[in-house]
């Protein structure tokens, strides 16, 4: 019953947390040099950043704009589910939980306009490990904060290297997310930092290989790469706490 309980709590907590996203997912959404958009599309002030995109002051046909609330609360609600389903009521669950929601609304706006902001990946990147480091303090938990950190550094390592080599196919800011994402996937050991780099890479080919196959882009053509990074880390998170 108390893991039941655990997974409804979870669920509960990523729809609330998702139905937050789209005000700042609207609001970060702009391509890289320009400032953060604090108007609606007609010109109103867009106050605060959590909560739904829709302006009070538009018309009721044209009041919504940004992306719509049911993406981001079905993936936040449906993952967090899913962290708590295989990690349980281990404390590190509740990093997991904290950091989800950071992790949809970072997608959404590399989505959108291939950019990952640093107020969102530089909290995550000093957070994750933090938090994680609290985590090993409650008994009860199954991880390693040593490890933690020193995937943190190691992928963001690889991803520093990456866009050394090639700044045109990896940004810097995919360098900054793979410290957070290090970080998670360290937490469960070198293996669940392996097996998360994998999938990121598999997840992107088989993405811009589709676009390709569908003549949507072409071989030199640039795709977000935040998503993917996020996907494997996540993968690689629920196989380590499967584990």
């Amino acid at each position: 019953m108390g893991e039941v309980l655990v997974i409804a709590a979870a669920l509960v907590w990523g729809v609330v947390a998702g139905a937050l996203l789209p005000r700042a997912a609207y609001r970060f959404s702009v391509p890289p040099g320009e400032a953060w958009r604090d108007r609606c599309p007609d010109g109103h002030p867009v106050r605060g950043w959590a909560g739904r995109a829709r302006c009070a002051l538009c018309a009721a046909d044209v009041s919504s704009y940004g992306p719509r609330s049911v993406w981001p609360v079905t993936f936040t609600a449906l993952l967090c589910a899913a962290l708590a389903t295989v990690t349980g009521p281990r404390p590190e669950l509740g990093v997991w939980l904290l950091v989800t929601p950071v992790g949809v609304l970072l997608a959404v706006v590399d989505l959108r306009v291939h950019r990952l902001p640093d107020p969102l990946t530089l909290p995550l990147a000093v957070g994750t490990p933090a938090l994680l480091g609290v985590a090993s303090l409650v008994p009860g938990h199954a991880g390693d904060p040593g490890t933690a950190l020193l995937g943190a550094l190691a992928l963001g390592g690889f991803y520093l290297l990456l866009f050394l080599i090639n700044p045109a196919g990896m940004g810097f800011g995919d360098v900054k997310l793979a410290l957070g994402a290090g970080a998670a996937l360290g937490w469960y050991g070198w293996g669940a930092v392996l097996l998360g780099t994998f999938a990121a890479f598999v997840c992107g080919a088989v993405y811009g290989g589709t676009l390709v196959v569908l003549r949507k882009a072409g071989r030199k053509t640039a795709i977000p790469f935040g998503p993917f990074l996020l996907a494997g880390a996540g993968a690689g998170v629920l196989l380590g706490a499967a584990g």
